[in-house]
């Protein structure tokens, strides 16, 4: 809300009307001892116009830079119709009751959002979000293992986002769940199929998938995915939404498709708002429906024939099922997915697809001119999507810091997660880069090696 509404002579006229003297009355049966007391080091309130510059000043602390850092969390245009939209009031303060179907909007913008992540994943259904891509690839891992019964290992290869692997790892290591890492090849960046031929005698309950990976290379998801489900175990992909305009989605791996599909919804009309609110994204084949957490939004008509929505299989939701619920999510993203299920609706697969193909395009360019210079090198010799690994002649945290001085945010150090990789660099352009952006980028670069 822009501003608090009620006067002082609204506060004494409700307080009058309870029979209370004053707020601080409300609050009495608290004991003594519990109460912390005066506040003394919070400052007074500010008028609008106060509070309006601190909050510009403030901001402005971030600064304004290039971005080029990727890694999990996109620089997309967001068309203005998108948040205009999503910020009225129907949506903005709409939450999903107990009592859901008294919110047909709510549930039928749900709707909508459930059946573009189904198409654009090739899955059968999609759930109404979770938190974000990290918490999501847990779920899913714990909805395998639940699926699978006989087995509480999954093959997480070493390309899959570092942080999604901490996530998985912290929620996943108190119930008894092992998480076995895959290597990569050191020429490629990706799995390959041939060397999960020592794991042939292992059991698993899933393999998890990243396409691309957090390298921005593509996996032979055809391959592992078939893998798998020759050892009937459940392939797990976690994706970027924008890739999927251009490529085959997990519904379509392989032989049958992989199982289950997660990732983060943030290019998907989402500000990179320094690291949220972002969103999940989760759907899955037909077989697993009764897995899922997290709420599924089904339509159906009424007795007079009008169309209705209504939450479908809640019996799962841990408000009914307490501690035999799938999961403990208690509620959803809600606003980033209406802001999403926007975006999608406004540009349509072909407007998806041409931030897809421009995303690549400007990172070719990028790392064609950034191997010229001399001593900078692509790491790997795989196809990727929009980001890519170069490795250095120099420390990268040191270009990184020059860079920046320059109003250029250039990439990220892998040595952060993977120190033997040395002095690697992994850089990131998508759509909203111009051809002079990138030359500046280009120029600065070979500076900043000097």
């Amino acid at each position: 809300m822009p501003f608090i509404p009620h006067t002082q002579d609204d506060i004494a006229e409700m307080l009058a009307s309870i029979g209370s003297d004053s707020i601080e009355t409300l609050f009495d049966e608290i004991p003594d001892d519990l109460r912390s007391g005066r506040l003394n080091n919070v400052p007074p309130g500010l008028s609008e116009m106060e509070i309006s510059r601190l909050m510009m000043e403030r901001a402005a602390q971030d600064g304004f830079y290039q971005n080029f850092i990727g890694a999990g969390a996109y620089d997309h245009h967001i068309p203005a119709a998108v948040w205009q939209i999503t910020t009225r009031g129907e949506f903005y303060s709409s939450y999903t009751p107990y009592q859901a179907e008294a919110s047909q909007g709510t549930l039928q913008l749900l709707y909508e959002y459930q059946t573009m992540m189904a198409s654009l994943t090739g899955m059968d259904a999609s759930n109404a979000s979770l938190y974000d891509g990290a918490t999501a690839l847990a779920e899913a891992v714990l909805m395998a293992v639940r699926s699978h019964r006989s087995s509480r290992r999954i093959l997480m290869p070493q390309t899959v986002h570092p942080v999604y692997k901490k996530v998985v790892r912290a929620i996943v290591s108190n119930q008894k769940i092992d998480i076995v890492e895959a290597p990569f090849c050191a020429e490629s960046g990706r799995v390959l199929p041939e060397s999960l031929e020592k794991f042939d005698d292992e059991e698993f309950a899933a393999i998890v998938i990243p396409q691309p990976n957090f390298f921005g290379v593509l996996e032979q998801v055809n391959e592992l995915t078939d893998w798998a489900h020759r050892k009937k175990t459940l392939a797990i992909g976690v994706v970027n939404p924008v890739s999927l305009a251009l490529l085959t989605p997990p519904g379509e791996w392989g032989s049958n498709g992989a199982d289950i599909a997660v990732g983060e919804g943030q290019p998907l009309g989402i500000p990179l708002s320094s690291g949220g609110p972002y969103f999940g994204f989760m759907a899955c084949k037909n077989n697993l429906i009764r897995q899922i957490p997290g709420r599924i939004i089904g339509r159906t008509n009424d007795l007079d024939g009008k169309q209705g929505f209504v939450l479908t299989l809640q019996a799962r939701e841990q408000h009914i099922r307490r501690s035999k619920a799938t999961s403990n999510i208690c509620t959803n993203q809600g606003l980033m997915v209406t802001a999403a299920t926007i975006y999608m609706s406004l540009l349509g697969p072909d407007g998806l697809r041409r931030v897809a193909e421009h995303s690549h395009a400007n990172t070719m360019d990028l790392l064609q001119q950034l191997e010229k210079i001399s001593g900078v090198k692509k790491v790997f010799n795989s196809p990727f999507f929009h980001e890519a690994a170069l490795k250095l002649p120099k420390p990268v945290n040191l270009v990184l810091a020059r860079m920046k001085e320059k109003g250029i945010l250039a990439g990220f150090d892998l040595q952060a997660f993977y120190p033997e990789m040395g002095d690697t660099l992994l850089v990131c352009a998508t759509e909203t880069k111009t051809a002079a952006d990138i030359q500046n980028y280009v120029t600065q670069f070979e500076q900043a090696l000097k």
